[in-house]
Order: C-alpha cells, then sequence, then structure tokens
C-alpha cells in the first residue's frame, strides 16, 4: 500500500468533512453562531490539524535517496507553513468584518458571504500554490523574487500601519467597475434583481467583489510564505510531489474551520493590537531567508536547524499575543 495516497486521499476526506461541519454550523438560517460555540470549534479543528501533523511526523514512509527523516522534515514543514497561514487568515478575517460593517451587511446575512469568501480563497491558494511551486521548479531566480515580494510585503505592513477602521470598500477597483456599469439597489438580499427592464446589483454582491480582491491579495502574500517555508532545505529530501502535498494540505488545513473561527474573532478582533507586527515578522524573516539562500554562511545554519524556522514563526506568534495581552490590561486600568 502506498502510504503517500493514503496520507493523500485521508487529507482530502477530512479536509471535505470539515468544511461541510464547518459551514453547516455557521448561519444556519437567520442564527448566527455563538461566541462559545464558534472558540470550541476552532479550537477542535486546531486539534484536527495538529493530529494529523502528528501522523505524518510519525508514520510517513522514508523516502530511499536519503538518509534525512522524511517524516520529521515533512511534519515540521506542515506545523510551521500552518501556523504562518493561520495567523494570516486571522488576519484576513479581521479585514472581512470590518468589511461587512463598512458595507452594513447585517449579522444573520454575513454568513452566506463568508462562505462564499472562504470558497474562492480555498480555490485560489490551491491554484496558486500549484502555479508558484511550478514556476519555482522551473525557473530558480523566482525563489529570490517572491523573497523580496514578502520583505516588501512586510515592511509596507509596519510602516503603513493601516487601521482597519479606515478601509473604505467604495475605493475597491471592483467596486467602482461594478457600480459604474449597473445600478445600485441598497436592500435587495440577492445579488442581482430585475426592475424596470434593467438589471440591479445589491449591496450584497458589491460586498463580494471587495472580498473577492481582498482575497487575491492575501493569497499574493500567503503563497511567496509558504513556498519559502516549503523549499527551505528540501532538495535532496523530499520529492515534488511531497512538497506539493504539505504546501497544500498545510494550506487547507489553516483555513478549514475559518467560518466558526469568524465568529469567534468578532468579539475579540480589538484584543490583537499586536497581531499584524508578528505577521509583518514573520513574512520579513521567510523573505530573508530566501535572498539569502545561497550563502554558505545561512545556507548551513538553516539547513542543519530546520526547526530554526518553526522556532521564530512561533515566538513571533506568542510575543504578538502577549504584547496585546499586557497592552489591554494597561487600558483597563487607565479607564
Amino acid at each position: 500500500m502506498d502510504l503517500h495516497l493514503v496520507f493523500t486521499y485521508s487529507f482530502w476526506a477530512i479536509f471535505a468533512i470539515a468544511f461541510l461541519i464547518d459551514f453547516s454550523q455557521t448561519g444556519v438560517g437567520n442564527k448566527t453562531m455563538s461566541v462559545k460555540s464558534a472558540i470550541s470549534w476552532t479550537f477542535f479543528w486546531i486539534l484536527i490539524a495538529l493530529a494529523y501533523d502528528a501522523c505524518i511526523y510519525a508514520f510517513y514512509p522514508q523516502n530511499d535517496f536519503t538518509t534525512v527523516s522524511t517524516a520529521h522534515t515533512m511534519g515540521l514543514k506542515f506545523l510551521s507553513g500552518f501556523l504562518m497561514e493561520k495567523s494570516l487568515s486571522v488576519d484576513n478575517l479581521f479585514v472581512f468584518i470590518v468589511i461587512f460593517s463598512s458595507m452594513g451587511i447585517v449579522e444573520n446575512k454575513q454568513a452566506k458571504l463568508l462562505k462564499l469568501g472562504i470558497l474562492l480563497s480555498i480555490v485560489l491558494r490551491i491554484i496558486f500554490i500549484l502555479a508558484g511551486m511550478s514556476l519555482v521548479n522551473q525557473f530558480e531566480w523566482l525563489f529570490y523574487v517572491f523573497g523580496g515580494i514578502l520583505v516588501f510585503t512586510a515592511v509596507k505592513m509596519l510602516v503603513k500601519k493601516e487601521d482597519l477602521e479606515e478601509i473604505h470598500p467604495e475605493q475597491n477597483i471592483l467596486y467602482k467597475w461594478t457600480s459604474k456599469f449597473f445600478p445600485i439597489d441598497a436592500h435587495s438580499d440577492k445579488f442581482f434583481l430585475k426592475k424596470d427592464g434593467k438589471i440591479y446589483v445589491s449591496y450584497m454582491f458589491l460586498t463580494l467583489m471587495v472580498i473577492a480582491s481582498t482575497d487575491v491579495l492575501f493569497a499574493v502574500d500567503s503563497i511567496p510564505a509558504i513556498i519559502g517555508i516549503i523549499r527551505e532545505g528540501a532538495d535532496g529530501i523530499l520529492t515534488i510531489e511531497q512538497e506539493n502535498f504539505i504546501a497544500i494540505s498545510s494550506n487547507m488545513f489553516a483555513v478549514m474551520g475559518l467560518a466558526s473561527l469568524y465568529f469567534a474573532l468578532k468579539s475579540i478582533m480589538n484584543s490583537f493590537h499586536y497581531l499584524k507586527v508578528g505577521v509583518a515578522f514573520i513574512l520579513a524573516f521567510i523573505g530573508f531567508k530566501m535572498l539569502v539562500a545561497d550563502a554558505p554562511v545561512f545556507h548551513d545554519v538553516f539547513e542543519k536547524y530546520q526547526w530554526l524556522s518553526f522556532a521564530v514563526i512561533v515566538s513571533a506568534i506568542l510575543v504578538s499575543i502577549l504584547a496585546s495581552v499586557i497592552k489591554n490590561r494597561r487600558e483597563e486600568k487607565r479607564a
């Protein structure tokens, strides 16, 4: 029995089941998920991802062309990719929350748009990962281009310090294009409707367009990052098929349960003041590694200590959360 196929098929089976459960539990009818239920489901999906990673780490078969542990390498890369993508997904959901608020989408209508946004995110990530990995394998110099993109993105996140409350959906290019060609109905729950012989679009559809463009932007940021994590020190240890599998599976497990996570974050979004700083640091670190990949000193260090990337990602997330908690407590004392 080919254990790689077992892991591949089991991954898609788990993801499909989780996807259906998560979507069925959120926004049923006019009801929205409670914060307690959302947090419980979020932790459950994270535990499922960690359990799957543990199975990879313990049972994935050894490649016969290397003495380096295939299972341990893949397990570590899966966990690093999962944590990095999860933190980016949280940042993505924060933007979704503000978009819904800015567009005046009532709470019991948000679930429908959220699910469509997540579906689009899944499709885009799979396409971008496969395309990105294929291009890097054919054109090695793109590895450095992706590294530069990550460093630029990290610097922009730190310098710009965009306030989520200042997001203006009406300035989005897809919003402008759609509203230019179609009259707008501000009250309909449908995406399109016909009145007086004209086709109107609703705020629901305009919101979906804004979310779609946001998904593309986040995919452009996250794909170079996952490629940087997967490709680091993988030459001669993992096959291209295994690299693609870890890149896609860690990404998909990170977006698994996003519908539940959305409703959990709505109540605490103002508590993560420094999450963006932590995400920026992670992107900058991965980008730096990609840019200096061929420098002997750095290459030897990252090759020998592959756990270093994982340690940096975990530390950045924990420090940003801890700093946010400290800031919240100080503000509470001042109040």
